[in-house]
């Protein structure tokens, strides 16, 4: 049995926009195309789709996926393996769970007369959440800041990581902060933030002004980024994103 393009796009959520893509670039060919030029899947070919997707929601690049799909490793054995890593990541999501669900808990209990948010023990804000970039959109708009912030990352030993998780969650607290008191984005205070935010950035890579925005907007654009932003605060990601345009503009422009 076959399926259209049309129907693999409608049972598995993958526009046909992707599935062509995934044709052009070799990892998931149809089993054939009509003479219409229509592409047509058959069972080995969802399996395969299957795995795809399974390894994107791990955060494996398209590249590394086709490395794997074309080892002729055994599918049974790398099922197991995506299984594994599933059930890990549905521990760290349920830990998640917890997470928000605390520091709910504490908003409705710290809440003061003007209704102002009240942030305690901030660093139970962060429990569960990943600091990894997982997004292949930023490898191939930036290929080269990219692979300099690999480099950078690979060198840094797991003191240098703890140390630097510390300071990403000390600093989005200190934007909610500011972001609750009212403070507008081009406040002083604020953008001396922004400046310590961008600072920390060219340990990584260094964006000019363009990129600095661009990495802003990826914080509202990018689905998992914003979340994890609006977990702490509603509206942190627009905020703090608002704040690096202004920067950008004053200093890197």
């Amino acid at each position: 049995m076959a399926w259209s393009i049309a129907d693999v796009a409608r049972m598995s959520g993958v526009t046909s926009r992707t599935l062509r893509h995934y044709d052009e670039i070799g990892l998931l060919p149809p089993a054939w195309t009509g003479s219409n030029g229509h592409r047509h899947y058959e069972q080995a070919d969802l399996l395969r789709l299957q795995q795809i997707l399974l390894m994107r929601e791990l955060g494996v690049g398209l590249r590394e996926i086709r490395a794997v799909l074309d080892s002729g490793a055994d599918r049974v054995a790398v099922l197991r393996e995506h299984h594994r890593r599933l059930l890990a990541e549905r521990d760290r999501l349920e830990t998640l769970a917890r997470t928000v669900g605390r520091t709910i808990a504490e908003l409705e209990e710290g809440r003061d007369d003007r209704d102002m948010m009240k942030i305690n023990n901030p660093e139970n804000l962060f429990e569960g959440f990943e600091w990894s970039d997982r997004s292949d959109e930023v490898r191939e708009r930036w290929p080269e800041h990219w692979e300099q912030s690999r480099r950078a990352v690979e060198s840094m030993t797991a003191e240098d990581t703890e140390r630097w998780q510390r300071e990403v969650t000390a600093q989005m607290v200190r934007f909610a902060e500011f972001m609750v008191e009212g403070r507008p984005a081009d406040d002083p205070v604020v953008q001396e933030e922004v400046d310590a935010h961008y600072r920390g950035v060219c340990r990584f890579w260094t964006p000019d002004a363009a990129a600095y925005k661009g990495l802003g907007r990826h914080y509202v654009d990018d689905p998992e980024f914003r979340a994890n932003y609006d977990r702490i605060a509603e509206g942190l990601a627009e905020y703090q994103c608002a704040a690096m345009a202004v920067y950008a503009e004053a200093r890197l422009g």
